[in-house]
Formats: structure tokens, sequence, C-alpha cells
């Protein structure tokens, strides 16, 4: 702890600022710079990469500083909290010169990440998410707000830390605000990988001046979570919140449920390798033109409706769209001229928007009558009551065309803002300032004239006012009668001044001063008297975001050639060709293979085989999509389809890890299964793919058997299942509601042949070898492999691609060493040796109870059986590093460096 007594007074009321803004830069305002000090300034000058210097400040040490210009002190400050930053602006509050002592100072606005409205530091397509939580004894209660359009949400969720921390991850948040009540340690994994910022706030009271954005909600949890947050906001922006909306309840039953990790998988706003928006779900559908349209697409993306009457309205709309060509190319031709009205309204309420922001708006207003004389056109009843609900702008439009130039700058305190005609005490300073000018221009020519100087000059800078300049060499032709007073001395000229030019320029200079000052006054008027009006300017922009989501999925169906869903109650999927509408756009003139996928009511399960790079992720992947896009309301890739409103989608495809929590790829995959499995009901959609490869062959097959057998038996939710353990094909015979599909493929001349289409009944193969030979493993290395495998199956034993040899060993042992009780039993398992695939090598295991693997005992007696072992072999290490290898978990770089190193090792077994 410093002692402030030692420092200079200055430097002392920096320090008492800092001491209530310990987890902030504070840009302390000195003249025409920001300046920071002690660590603020070490830290700021590596991350903004500006040099440190030191200042004097009555200590035998120089302070650590660095500064950037107030002028261009934005694009730094934004660069902070892009890291995960806060910055405290502090600015000085009164006059330097009628100031005593240090001018006083104080932080105008703290700047974190969840509370930026600066444009520049904003991406249209997203909002930005500040959220904060309040723990019940039963429940979380969050409240989230986007500052920049005064957007309000609060839902009430399980209390799962796991179910809160995806929701959080799912809206984006950079910024969460919490308080005693809430155990911070569920986020420390998400502040290690993210620039997460977590913020502290006890007082959960919502203010008098709120209390009507909170009105209809009745949640005593919801009401402290909200009070949370607005306290929190209130007490950083030390300003008004007028443009705050009233608070969206979100409902869980009320949408289609896909938690956290069935988003990322499915990737809907953003891919799974690169975590970049181009490839995923959102990037194919975002054909709209404005930025409020872009985000609500997101928001309906991540929440599809579950209410068919929504769906349906929503589904004419864009039919109607489909049906009316020009209609639809005119309606975006005016959307694009609608700028983001949502965040200029916030702006306006924030009291940061300057003059460009007002055209921007009325640009866009002028833009309203002209959409809805173009849409009435269409007789819909839901066109028409979103169109009763445009409330008349035309006297912000007049206004503001009145008043503002059609290129106003930047900033609003240097003039240059209010038209002509406009006000006319403006227009008499503009004309003595303008006519004022002429005059100076006029005596310029008139001195000249008098003392027959060419080169005098009358001249103006903010020090002396107006002057005459003479050159030296000249002074001598000034008359003695010319009036002239010296006012200062230049090496080579002299300057002058006279009663008449003084007079002028108190006359020039004052109008300029006034009529600065009063198009200040004019432009406060204008933004006030807008801000009055912003509810009804937030509900125009809702509108319009609308028609633009519903337009963009007319004009991507258009050029994709999807078909309106057939909406079902009957729990029935009927799509006819379907396609991955990702996969489809990215393949581009490569044909894609279309795929049916039928399920009637009494059809639960497919169970689906077929070698790697076949297609089944894709087709299963397929199906979610086709059915997440018709619940948002769009037309979906493919010939036909019918479909039942599915409440919850769950998904586990593809293999990570969790390597921050210690979570093994093997830990994750049952993790996603069980909490699909805890939370599904029989109206869910669940994928399920290669369940159980992540450990000893008949351990997995055991869990992949007994989770099918569950979801069919208990759940009956619509279930694509995914496997390469073929026996398991057979339970098609036991269970009645499932039913095997298999993704085709052939050899031909020794090569395999993928065709990408799902045929009806179960795969013979999985084709590993193949798959690794196309992965251009080397040639003595497949060759190795295929000896081995035709040795195993000479054996009468399987090679999974989730087993090694060690596996595989200890499997032969285990079965030639043990036995179980009861005679039955011992030639259970002696069929699970001695039959040939695809029979079931798992027995059957009805829930609850153990498999027969797990009731295997030491042996009572000696089974005799003669097993033919392959010899070890130089290559051994290598084939099984390579049967761990997940080929689609590799970067096209990791895969060269795996092949890389297993050739090394080759090389030095030769």
């Amino acid at each position: 702890m410093r002692n402030k007594n030692e420092y200079t007074p200055m430097m002392q009321q920096y320090l008492t600022i800092k001491e209530n803004y310990q987890d902030a830069f504070v840009f302390f305002r000195l003249g025409d710079f920001y300046e920071l000090f002690f660590e603020d300034a070490q830290l700021a000058s590596k991350e903004l990469e500006i040099a440190l210097t030191g200042r004097e400040a009555g200590t035998a040490e120089r302070v650590p500083m660095c500064g950037v210009p107030h002028h261009s002190a934005d694009t730094y400050m934004n660069r902070l909290i892009e890291r995960g930053y806060k910055v405290a602006v502090c600015e000085q509050v009164e006059d330097p010169t009628s100031a005593k002592g240090v001018v006083r100072r104080e932080v105008v606005r703290l700047l974190t990440p969840g509370t930026v409205m600066n444009q520049t530091a904003l991406n249209e397509k997203e909002n930005n998410f500040i959220l904060s939580v309040f723990s019940c004894p039963d429940a979380y209660t969050v409240a989230y707000c986007d500052l920049s359009t005064g957007e309000n949400y609060a839902m009430r969720l399980p209390k799962e830390d796991q179910l809160l921390v995806g929701e959080l991850i799912s809206l984006g948040c950079k910024e969460i605000v919490v308080g005693a009540d809430v155990n911070i340690q569920m986020f420390d994994n998400l502040r290690a990988l993210k620039h997460l910022v977590l913020s502290m706030e006890e007082s959960c009271e919502i203010p008098i001046e709120y209390q009507l954005l909170a009105q209809e909600i009745k949640d005593e949890g919801l009401r402290n979570a909200f009070g949370r947050l607005i306290n929190y906001l209130t007490r950083t922006q030390k300003g008004a919140l007028g443009h705050l909306q009233p608070i969206s309840l979100t409902k869980n039953d009320s949408y289609l449920s896909i938690d956290y990790n069935s988003r990322r998988n499915l990737e809907l706003t953003e891919t799974i390798r690169s975590k970049a928006r181009q490839g995923s779900l959102l990037w194919l559908l975002d054909k709209t033109k404005t930025a409020m349209g872009s985000r609500l697409l997101k928001q309906w993306i991540e929440r599809p409706s579950i209410d068919k009457g929504v769906i349906e309205e929503r589904l004419d709309v864009v039919e109607a769209f489909m049906n009316d060509f020009m209609l639809k190319e005119e309606l975006k031709q005016h959307l694009d001229e609608v700028y983001d009205l949502e965040r200029v309204s916030g702006r306006i309420g924030f009291g940061n928007a300057n003059a460009r922001d007002l055209l921007q708006l009325n640009s866009s207003l002028l833009q309203i009558p002209m959409i809805k004389t173009l849409l009435s056109t269409l007789p819909m009843p839901t066109i028409q009551q979103q169109l009763d609900k445009l409330e008349d702008c035309t006297d912000i439009t007049s206004v503001l065309s009145k008043a503002l130039v059609d290129n106003p700058p930047l900033s609003i305190k240097e003039g240059g803002i209010i038209k002509e005609g406009y006000n006319e005490t403006l227009d008499e300073y503009r004309y003595i300032v303008s006519h004022g000018k002429e005059w100076i221009l006029a005596l310029e020519a008139a001195e000249r004239e008098k003392t027959g100087i060419r080169s005098l000059k009358i001249k103006y800078n903010k020090v002396f006012g107006y002057y005459i300049e003479i050159s030296k060499a000249n002074l001598h032709l000034i008359p003695d009668d010319a009036g002239y007073e010296r006012k200062q001395t230049l090496v080579n000229a002299e300057r002058f001044i006279t009663k008449e030019l003084k007079e002028k320029e108190n006359l020039i200079l004052n109008a300029e001063e006034k009529s600065i000052q009063l198009e200040y006054e004019l432009f406060l008027e204008l933004r006030q008297l807008i801000k009055n009006d912003i509810p009804k300017i937030q509900q125009i922009a809702k509108i319009m975001a609308y028609f633009d989501v519903l337009q963009a999925f007319a004009t991507i169906s258009e050029e994709s050639r999807y078909v309106r869903p057939q909406l079902n109650e009957n729990h029935t999927i009927e799509v006819r060709d379907g396609r991955h509408p990702v996969v489809e756009r990215v393949l581009k003139d490569a044909q894609y293979v279309e795929n049916d996928c039928i399920m009637p009511d009494d059809l639960s399960v497919l169970l689906i085989t077929g070698p790697n790079m076949s297609g089944k992720s894709t087709y299963m992947r397929q199906m979610a999509l086709i059915s997440v896009m018709a619940q948002m309301g769009c037309f979906v890739p493919a010939s036909y389809a019918n479909l039942p409103i599915f409440d919850q989608i769950f998904t586990r495809i593809g293999a990570a890890d969790d390597l921050v929590s210690g979570h093994s790829t093997f830990m994750v995959e049952m993790m996603e299964t069980n909490y699909a499995i805890e939370h599904a009901t029989k109206n869910s959609l669940i994928l399920l793919d290669e369940i159980g490869r992540g450990t000893a062959t008949f351990d997995g097959m055991a869990l992949a058997q007994s989770i099918i057998e569950y979801v069919h038996d208990e759940i009956g939710a619509k279930t694509l299942f995914s496997t390469h353990y073929h026996e398991l094909t057979q339970l098609e015979k036991k269970c009645a509601h499932l039913e095997n599909r298999h993704v085709r493929a052939k050899e031909h001349e020794g090569q395999l042949i993928f065709m990408h289409k799902v045929m009806e009944g179960p795969s013979d193969k999985s084709y590993g070898i193949h798959v690794a030979e196309i992965a251009k493993l080397p040639k003595p290395l497949i060759t190795r492999a295929k000896e081995l495998l035709h040795a195993l199956e000479q054996d009468k034993l399987s090679i999974h691609s989730s087993s090694n040899m060690q596996d595989v060993e200890e499997e032969k042992w285990k079965i030639q060493d043990q036995t179980v009780n009861g005679d039955d039993e011992v030639k259970e398992e002696e069929s699970v040796v001695n039959d040939v695939m695809p029979k079931v090598v798992v027995p059957n295991i009805e829930p609850g109870q153990l498999s027969l693997f797990e009731k295997v005992q030491r042996p009572k007696k000696e089974v005799p059986q003669e097993i033919s072992i392959p010899q070890p072999h130089p290559y051994e290490e290598i084939i099984k590093e390579l049967e761990a290898i997940d080929l689609y978990q590799l970067t096209p770089m990791q895969a060269m460096n795996v092949m890389y190193e297993l050739k090394v090792k080759m090389n030095q077994r030769k």
C-alpha cells in the first residue's frame, strides 16, 4: 500500500481514484492526453505496445507512466476491452481556469467487455450480452442484457453448473455479474480459456426508475438476478439507461432445447475446429440485409420454436415471399437502406449519438412507409398484424430532414451540423461570420491600395486574432496616418492591428463562437426529442428484423431448392432426398448424395453401420439440421419433409476430450450420453455416434447395447445410433422399434469406393484397413495389418476400431482361462469365440442386470481350446499406435506429423 502523502497533489488525486478501481486501467486525463501510472502503465505499455516513460511525482523515484492522445483513445481502450480488461475513464469535471489547486477529476464511466457502446468495438451481427446470476435453493436465475441495443432477457435454469456454463457460452457472454451467493469456481475453466470478466455486485433491489422494466416478472429469483444486473450497470455507466427495454422471459419449455454440446456438435453458429462463423448453419442462412436481422437469425437458430402456430406463420410468410420474386427483391432493396436501428437507439438513449447516427436514423425511417405499402399487397393476417404495430414516424423524419446537413462531421462540438433555415438566430450568427470574412477580404484589398504594399495580408490565429502582416522590407511604405498599432515582431515581418479591425474581429469571433455553441445546443435538443420516441423506434427495429429473417429464408430456399416442411403430431419422420445444407453448399459443383430418413410412429431407433468416412455422421447431422430449420420456420433441404415437432435435440458426435477439466475423450462421451438419457423425452431427437469406442472392445460393445436398449425401452425418442460394432445389428430381432440401416460402400479392384447412400439392412464390414490405405499410411504397415486381420479372422476373433493388439490377446486368454456358472453360460461364452460375424457378441443385457462379461469368474474347470497366436512382428508397436489414431480428429498438419513419426520409427526397426 502506497503512502499517498509522499506524492504530489495531482498524484494523490490519482491514487485516491485508483483505490476504487483496482480491477481496471484508470485513463487519467491530463490536458490532451490520457495518462496511466504505476502497474497500469507497465501492463498497458506491453498490451498496447506504447512507450513506457516516467514522471516526477514528489518521490525519489520516477513514477512509471505511459499515455495516449485523447482524440485516439477509443482505439486503445477498445484493444484493452477486447483482451478482457476494464477501463475507468477519468475526466476533468471543472474548468481549469476557475479551479483552485488541482483540477477536480472523476471517473465518468467504466468500460467493460459487457458494456461496450462504441460502434467500432462491436460485431454488428452478434449481441454483446452481459449476464448476471442469482443462486436460488433449487435453481439458477439469470438476467442478461445487450446494453448497445437495450434488450433484456431473463430465464430460470435447473441448478446444474454445467447447464449454466453451457448457456453462458452459447450466449457468447463476455462478462458475468455475481454475488456472494454464487460459487464462482464453476467459471474457472471458462475464464482460463476465454477473455471472460467476472464482476461483483451484491445489491439485488431493482431501483425505482427501472421497476417498470420488470413489472411482468413475478418470480423473486428472476427479479433478484435483474436487480443485480441493473445495479451493476447504473453503478458503472454513471448515466441514464432510458433505452433499456422491458424484460423478455425466456421459458425453457417454449423453444426447442439444444444443449451447448449439441449446438457445438451440429455447428449451428460456429465450426468445431476453427470456431469460425463460416461453415456453420448461421453462415449458410444469413442472407439478411440488416444487422438487426442477422442478430435475430442467430437467436432463432439457437432457440427454434416448438409452437406449431408460430412455425406455420413464419412458413406462410416465407412461402409468400418465394411466390412473389419481384416483391421480395424490392423488399431487400429497402431493407438494404435500413441501418442498425437498435444500436442507434441505444446510443441516442445513452447520450453518445452523433449527427451521423441521427442521419442514419432518418434515412432508415424514411424506408418504413415504402416497406409498409409494399407488404400491404400481401393479404396475410400474419403480415398485417406486424404492419399494424408500425407507428408513424413522420414527426421524426420531418424534423431531422430539416435540421441536419447531408454530410455532418463526427464531432458535435465544432459546428457544421445544422442546415441553414432551421434556426433564425443561428442564421444571423452565420451571416455575421460569413459577411465579416468578406469584410476582412475587402479591408485587405483597401489597405494594399492605401499603402501600395502588394504583399500585405490580413491573417488570423487563435492567440492574436486578426492582424495585418507586413514584411520588414516594406515597413517604410506605411503612411504615418494609417493608424497601425504594432502587435508582434517577427524575424522577417511585423504584425499590426487597427481599431476598426479589432471591432470587426470581436463581432466575427463572438458570432462564430455563439454559432458553434448554438449548433451544439440545437443538436442536444434534437437528440432529446428523439429519445422520447425510442420505444417506437425499437418496435420498428424488431419488425424489420422479423421480415428480414424471413426474406433471408425465402432467398436461401429459392437458391438451394428447399421445400416447405409439413408438421405432424403423430411422431413420424418422413424426409425424402434429404441433404446436409452446409456440406451441400461447400461441395459446390460436386454432386451431393441425397438420402431418405423414414421413421414411422412405431419406429424409434435406426442402427446405422458402415465404414469410416462413408457419411454416417453427416447423415445423422443432416437429420438434426433439417429439424432445426423446420422449427425455425425455414424451408428444408429435401424433396419432401414431414416432421414431428421435437422438444429437445441431443447429439454425441465426434471425439473430443476436455483437458482443462481433466476429462478424457471417453469420459466426455459418457457424460454427454448420460445427459441425453437423463433429459430426453419421447418427443426428443437423439443422435449417438460410435458410443463405446473409447474403451476395450467388449466393454464398449456392452455399453453400446445397453444404451440402445435403454433408449428403446425406457425413452422411446427418435434415435439415430451409428456404430462399428456390427454384432449389434442382431438387436433388430429383439427390439420391436429398431431397424438397421447401412451406408453403402463397395470394393473394386482392391479399392474402396464410398457410395454415401443409406440403405436398409446392416453392413457386414468396417473396411478399417481400406480407410487407412486411403490415408496413405506406409505400404509395409498396411500389408502387415492385412496379415494380422487374416490371422484373427482365421481364429474367429473380431478386430474393432477401439481395440489394440493387447486388448485382443487379453480377450483370448480371458476366454481360454475363464468360465461362468452353469453349462448354458459356458456354451454361450464359447459361442462368442466361435460364431462368425455378424452374430451378436455381447449377450442380451436387461436394464439393471450385469453383462455376461461382468459375471465371469475364475475357472471351475478347464476348457480345452487351441488358439493360434500371431508371432510378434517388428511393427507391432507401430500398429498399436495406428489403431489408436482417430483420423477425424486430426488436422492435415497433425496427420502429416503423425505419418512422419511413424515412418521414422519404421526406419529405426529395419
